[in-house]
């Protein structure tokens, strides 16, 4: 069965991967993302009326519902499935706390989020449709890292709010995970010295990044009939943090 999936954080890295895997699936992609880059115009081309796209900036929390739901995914377009993907990380250590700087990050990470996953349960709602929600959670919530504290608390939030989403939608046949992802070799880890990448790598069990296509497919399971009975769940796809 064709599925309309809406995907954050479509212009590079995972996002890119997550809508290329969905539309190898044979399924539609809403792709949102702040710019349109060269690399998601050329699956648009691969994918003729498959994958659609809308530039947005999910800072603006308030136009959510306006921005994207009304001109872009109106009521009429069945909603199968959410993919949160999108976010920025603002790092530092704690004693350096900016809150400006932690409540923009809130707005992209968490806030925004949860007014599509709002949006996203309506359509579902609406058309009488089982979904599935899954949210890009991040390693570092399980297993700390030195100035991380403050991107770890948004992917934390969001693990909390997707296992209380699944209780509270689950009779509605609305299904809400989380996939932990590992750090992978993408633009938010690109600040990252040699060094310090080495580090983390050898915290793993595999000893090297998370492959964003393992992620990627993780993510389209969950999104899959055949990840039917699986939900509030946390997936770990991290190259075997320890």
């Amino acid at each position: 069965m064709s599925k309309h999936i809406l995907v954050t954080g479509v212009s590079q890295g995972l996002g890119l991967a997550i809508a290329r895997a969905v539309l190898a699936q044979g399924w539609t992609v809403f792709g949102v993302s702040r710019r349109h880059t060269p690399e998601y115009a050329r699956l648009q081309e691969e994918n003729p009326g498959r994958a659609h796209f809308r530039a947005f900036d999910l800072g603006n929390v308030d136009q959510v519902k306006s921005g994207l739901f009304g001109p872009f995914l109106p009521v009429r377009i069945p909603l199968h499935g959410f993919v949160n993907n999108a976010a920025f990380a603002y790092d530092d250590i704690v004693s350096n706390l900016d809150a400006d700087r932690l409540r923009a990050m809130y707005d992209v990470n968490v806030f925004a989020p949860m007014m599509m996953t709002k949006c996203a349960i309506r359509s579902m709602l609406f058309h009488r449709l089982p979904g599935s929600i899954v949210h890009i959670s991040s390693i570092s919530v399980h297993t700390g890292y030195k100035g991380l504290a403050m991107y770890a608390s948004t992917k934390g939030a969001l693990e909390a709010f997707s296992k209380n989403t699944a209780r509270e939608w689950g009779e509605r046949g609305i299904r809400s995970n989380c996939v932990v992802a590992g750090f992978m070799d993408t633009a938010m880890s690109g600040t990252l010295s040699e060094e310090q990448r080495e580090r983390i790598y050898r915290r793993t069990a595999l000893r090297r990044p998370t492959s964003l296509e393992s992620v990627a497919a993780t993510t389209v399971h969950l999104l899959s009939d055949g990840a039917a009975s699986i939900t509030g769940q946390n997936l770990f796809v991290d190259s075997g943090t320890i």
